[in-house]
């Protein structure tokens, strides 16, 4: 045990990056379905640890730590937020208010039963809300109020024990919550509901929708039979909506393929378009062939872009692929992140701004869409350091800010500060997608 104390002394980011270890993994366990997650896991791992040795963790390490990680929430979040902010969302601003008024009034009783000074009841707080923001911002506020060192670093230690308890007892009974108490509140079925919702978000029922909406495609090439005679988009109005001729090769010779064009016996075309209606194109068009000369130097690429475009915000797919007509032809939607969780593609998807579409097509097909949707990613695993660490700094220096009144100190705290910061960064990130790199691993 000589050299666990030893350990202890004089490496605590040994048990640290442990604790970390060891509630990583125990979040992935699954039971039943439900699984607490990697947060919740390596905090009570943390506890389990602070109650078998007592570790001094130095306090720059913990502020800065702590400023990451609210800096990363906001800047997550940012593009959303601000995207969001109009009459429609008064709702969420009076749910808040509720929110936050009904916790105040609730801390302040259990506050006053139970005696808790005013470090354990922030700490009652942050934990029971699992607001991770209210630790720095109730330590910000301590300060401001000129206790002594020791009862100053007392209510500190109170912040950090309180949030520890109760963060545990409020992320877990949120999953009861959620799949039965909440469902027989509001008096629906929570699995016919999802059902409902699972139908909406694949289309079933909604009108038929134009090319942006399909991600599983492929492209062949045909030679003209059946087609001849008939221009091109009477072609690709028989085959579906969602196909589209992308070349016509005649005679060795390049045809543009627009709406208007007549096929000829024995032209060869690149069809493109989800792969059962590809598949399934040689009755309407002709024999598919090899086609490695209609198939080659045709400039297609994936791109993923930064969704950037206001208007778009809060629309569905069909909305926007009405709005673009035209523009969308040749265009395909394969994958729509969303704070790096893929969101299924449907007629009824709506897309905000901050999310990542990854489009398919032809060079020239994305060059008219991508103006109008946001801008281009490219691929890199560049972190930004230097807009992030500055927003960071910027963030942290706001919480310092402090307003008196009537006697009581109110500020924002280092987490309120680099909340704030986050969320104007991922703003200014969505606005221009060029800087702030920030890849969602890191």
């Amino acid at each position: 045990m000589g050299w666990i104390n030893q350990t202890v002394t004089h490496a605590p980011e040994i048990f640290l990056l442990l604790a970390v270890a060891l509630g990583t993994i125990l979040g992935r366990l699954r039971i039943r379905g439900f699984a607490i997650g990697a947060t919740a896991c390596t905090l009570m791992v943390a506890v389990l640890l602070g109650q078998l040795w007592t570790f001094v963790i130095p306090p720059l390490l913990k502020s800065l730590l702590f400023g990451l990680f609210v800096f990363t929430i906001g800047y997550r979040a940012g593009p959303e937020f601000f995207a969001s902010l109009s009459l429609q969302t008064l709702t969420q601003v009076a749910l808040a208010l509720v929110m936050a008024i009904s916790g105040l009034k609730l801390i302040l009783i259990f506050a006053h039963a139970l005696h808790l000074g005013p470090g354990a009841a922030a700490g009652l707080g942050a934990g029971s809300l699992t607001q991770t923001s209210m630790v720095g911002t109730a330590s910000s506020a301590l300060e401001q109020l000129g206790l002594a060192p020791d009862s100053l670093k007392q209510e500190q230690a109170n912040i950090a024990a309180g949030y520890a308890v109760t963060y545990v007892c409020g992320y877990i009974l949120v999953l009861p919550y959620v799949p039965l108490i909440a469902p027989w509140l509001m008096g629906v079925n929570l699995k016919q509901e999802a059902a409902k919702l699972e139908t909406v978000l694949a289309g079933t029922d909604a009108k038929e929708p134009g090319q942006l909406l399909y991600r599983k495609f492929q492209a062949r090439a045909y030679q003209v039979t059946t087609a001849a005679g008939q221009t091109v988009a009477a072609v690709e109005a028989q085959i579906g909506r969602r196909a589209v001729i992308e070349r016509i090769l005649r005679c060795d010779r390049d045809v543009e393929p627009n709406a208007s064009t007549v096929l000829e016996m024995g032209d060869e075309v690149l069809l493109a378009g989800p792969s059962g209606v590809v598949v399934a194109a040689t009755s309407s068009i002709g024999p598919e062939i090899e086609g490695e000369d209609v198939m080659r130097s045709v400039p297609g690429q994936i791109v993923e872009v930064f969704v950037t475009a206001r208007h778009l915000h809060g629309r569905s797919l069909a909305e926007i692929v009405e709005e673009l007509g035209g523009v969308a032809h040749g265009v395909f939607l394969r994958v729509l992140l969303r704070r790096g969780h893929e969101v299924p593609i449907g007629p009824a998807t709506r897309i905000y701004v901050g999310d990542v579409m990854s489009l398919v097509g032809l060079t020239r097909d994305l060059d008219r869409v991508l103006p109008r949707v946001g801008q281009a990613l490219r691929g890199s695993d560049r972190t930004d350091i230097a807009f992030l660490a500055g927003g960071l700094a910027v963030g942290l220096l706001l919480g310092l800010a402090n307003l008196s009144l009537g006697g009581i100190p109110l500020t924002l705290g280092g987490g309120g500060g680099a909340l704030v910061a986050g969320l104007v960064c991922g703003w200014l990130r969505s606005r221009r997608p060029t800087m702030g790199a920030f890849p969602p691993a890191a």
